[in-house]
């Protein structure tokens, strides 16, 4: 597994080994010894998720203040473009985002650490996400940072896509009103 620290160096990029032939292909999506290995980090996951949305949904930007969660995100079907928005407040890079484009082509995952806001866009015709979490769902501490402030900037690959929004994630609040981290 090749691992590269992005703009946000707390948020990682990986790329799985693929070993592949005219039948298909094998790789190991989740090792923890590996992960530990390439990123210095061993998080418990407890939890795993599975939405599937179609075309021009926008889900998030989403978050825990109690019970924060870690995720490792990665699609199975399909191509999104993954939104990771810093919230710890004594970080250097708070307030500060960065995407990238996961796909089932791809093969790649994202480590988003606990005090991030997370959210995607569905690119294709529909996408399935499979997230790991670290900590479990715990609706009373959930919050939703708008996906649109523009303080945060996100460059959302709309192209021509009118954003498919849940009521929830409609009612996101600006950055300068949202609950952080310290």
């Amino acid at each position: 597994m090749q691992a590269t620290r992005l703009a946000i160096p707390d948020v990682i990029l990986l790329e799985p080994r693929v070993f592949g032939d005219d039948r298909g292909f094998f790789m190991e999506t989740f090792n923890q010894r590996d992960f530990e290995a390439t990123t210095g980090l061993r998080p418990h996951f407890v939890q795993d998720n599975h939405s599937r949305s179609q075309r021009g949904v926008l889900r998030g930007l989403h978050y825990q203040i109690r019970q924060p969660q870690g995720k490792l995100v990665r699609v199975v079907g399909g191509e999104i473009f993954d939104v990771a928005v810093d919230l710890r407040r004594r970080s250097p890079t708070f307030g500060r985002w960065l995407g990238c484009v996961l796909s089932a082509d791809n093969k790649r995952q994202m480590w988003i650490p606990e005090g991030f806001a997370h959210g995607f866009l569905v690119l294709s015709e529909s996408a399935d996400v499979l997230y790991k979490a670290t900590d479990y769902y715990a609706p009373a501490h959930e919050r939703c940072l708008a996906w649109n402030d523009p303080s945060v900037g996100i460059e959302w690959p709309l192209e021509g896509i009118q954003p498919l929004l849940s009521a929830k994630d409609q009612g996101g609040l600006p950055l300068t009103d949202c609950d952080t981290f310290d």
